[in-house]
Parts: C-alpha cells; sequence; structure tokens
C-alpha cells in the first residue's frame, strides 16, 4: 500500500548545487520532496547539460524569487575549438570543422570584444516560444524561424585555462543572456568555429556556489541537517535598504497598510519588525511606504 505524502510548510532558500542531466525543475522537485515542503520554485533555469548554483525557494521565500531573475549571473565556460554544432553545445550535430589553432595572444586579444553591451541572437535550441511553441521542439523538426536579437551586458570575460583546442572562460553577465551563444561567436570570430562543452554556474546576484549543497549531500542529511542548510528567507533581498517597524506601525504594515518612509530611503525596502521580516514595501505619496509583499513564516522555523 502507497503511503500518501505529507506536505507541510518549509521557509527559506535553499543554494542548490545543481548536478549534469537534471532539468532545473526536475532538482527542485526532488529537493521540494526532501523538505516535505509543500511550496516550492527556483529563481531561474540552468539547462541540463548546465551544473552550479541554483537557487531554491520554499514557502514564503516563493514571492520573492522573480527579485532574482533580473540579477547578474556569474559562469564558468569550456569551450572546444575548431568544431562548430548546430545548437552551440555538445549535444548538437557538427556542422563544421576548422584546422585553425588561434594562439593565446590572439585570444586574450580578442575577448574584451565581446564585453560590455552588445547584441545576442536567440539560439533556436531555446525554450523561447514562438505561436506557443518552444524553439527547441521546432529545432528538433528541422524548422528554423527568424529571432530578433536581444540586448544583453557582458560585464566581464576572464581567460582561465587555455590547453590545446579547449579554453575555459568565466563571464559574468546580465539576464538573458546565452553562454552557447557567446561560445559560438567567439569561435567565429577566432575563425575556426567553437561550441561549448561544460557551464558551471558560480553566482547569482549576490549568491555564490560557495556552501551550496549537492542533492547527494542533502539526502544524506536527516530532517534536521537539511533545514540547517536552508537559508532564511530575506536570503533574496540582502541588496535592499532595510526598515525597522515596531508596535501600532508593524501592525499596520502587516494589515497592508501604509507606514512613514524615513528620509533617505528609496525604492524597494525590507520590512522587519524584532528582527524578523515581516515584508517589502515601495514609497508611495506623502512620504509613505506601502506593503507590496508581506510574509507569514511557519511557527516551526521561527
Amino acid at each position: 500500500m502507497q503511503v500518501k505524502k505529507t506536505w507541510k510548510q518549509v521557509d527559506g532558500v535553499l543554494l542548490l548545487d545543481k548536478p549534469i542531466g537534471f532539468t532545473s525543475n526536475d532538482a527542485l522537485q526532488k529537493a521540494r520532496r526532501m523538505f516535505s515542503a509543500a511550496k516550492g520554485g527556483h529563481t531561474g533555469t540552468l539547462d541540463p547539460l548546465a551544473t552550479g548554483l541554483l537557487p531554491l525557494c520554499f514557502g514564503e521565500a516563493t514571492k520573492f524569487s522573480a527579485d532574482l531573475l533580473d540579477a547578474d549571473k556569474t559562469y564558468e565556460a569550456a569551450l572546444k575549438l575548431g568544431v562548430t554544432t548546430d545548437s552551440g553545445d555538445a549535444e548538437g550535430k557538427v556542422t563544421a570543422t576548422s584546422t585553425v589553432n588561434p594562439e593565446k595572444a590572439a585570444i586574450l586579444k580578442l575577448l574584451p570584444q565581446f564585453t560590455g553591451d552588445i547584441q545576442q541572437i536567440p539560439p533556436m535550441h531555446s525554450a523561447l516560444k514562438r505561436n506557443g511553441r518552444p524553439l527547441y521542439e521546432l529545432a528538433r523538426q528541422g524548422i528554423e524561424v527568424e529571432r530578433e536579437a536581444r540586448a544583453v551586458t557582458i560585464h566581464a570575460i576572464d581567460l582561465l585555462d587555455f590547453v590545446g583546442d579547449s579554453l575555459t572562460l568565466r563571464v559574468a553577465c546580465s539576464k538573458g543572456t546565452y553562454i552557447r551563444v557567446l561560445a559560438a561567436d567567439i569561435g567565429a570570430a577566432l575563425g575556426c568555429g567553437a561550441h561549448l562543452t561544460a557551464l558551471r554556474r558560480t553566482r547569482v546576484g549576490d549568491l555564490d556556489l560557495e556552501g551550496a549543497v549537492t542533492l547527494t549531500e542533502l539526502d544524506a542529511l536527516d530532517e534536521a541537517g537539511r533545514v540547517a542548510r536552508l537559508k532564511p528567507v530575506d536570503a533574496l533581498l540582502h541588496t535592499l535598504p532595510i526598515l525597522n517597524v515596531e508596535g501600532e506601525a508593524a501592525q499596520r504594515f502587516r494589515h497592508g497598510n501604509p507606514v512613514d518612509l524615513p528620509a533617505g530611503l528609496s525604492g524597494k525596502i525590507r520590512v522587519y519588525e524584532n528582527g524578523m521580516l515581516i515584508g517589502v514595501g515601495e514609497p508611495g505619496s506623502g512620504d509613505r511606504l506601502w506593503p507590496k509583499r508581506l510574509v507569514q513564516l511557519a511557527d516551526s522555523l521561527l
């Protein structure tokens, strides 16, 4: 007889080191079951071939997951020079090969040309939709459609390693950047072609891979050990200014009413009572701070 799963409210942020071969949703659901968390979400997808930092949100933390979608990212990318594929990564079909062997000096000279604000054409092998269908479905049928170039920002590209036809880069970039498109463009500019062979995300906003846990490590822990790996709900909000309220003001804010906004604060503001996050507000008219998202934490994790 199958035992029905019992779900409970779990509030917090888990820094997961996603394994290769898992979709972001696969990893989320596996971790969610380990916590028996009634509600969970992730903060932006990683391709199955990519590994690294995938912040997962449970319970009340899911209210702030969208704030991390716009955050900058940092990746370590491995490229194979001399081979071009139709998908820009190792899963695609080889479309061209080259015997051109660029020197390290040429690579170092080229990389700065790809920093700053650049235009990228999204790949056909992507989750972008056309008439409700993901582009990768069309690509698998041999159908290619026109895509508009998108503006992205590459903050920095550092050469980490270069041996033979293998190149490893660290890329700090804005949201929406396709690293495999960047790899293909770099290969084309070097005159030899290239494709992405491995990708590891090491940073999302101000969160980094240090302290992240793998699914295998998580599975080996008992319930208390897993809960200990959760960061608080406000782990996604550390870039926002803080307003502390108490008494009547705290009650007003908790019930969706505005409170006085001190001079010098602007934009989204995280609001605390007795050191505990109670929500996020935004300034309105008359020097008032209006609640935009309120949290109700489970007693077991207070």
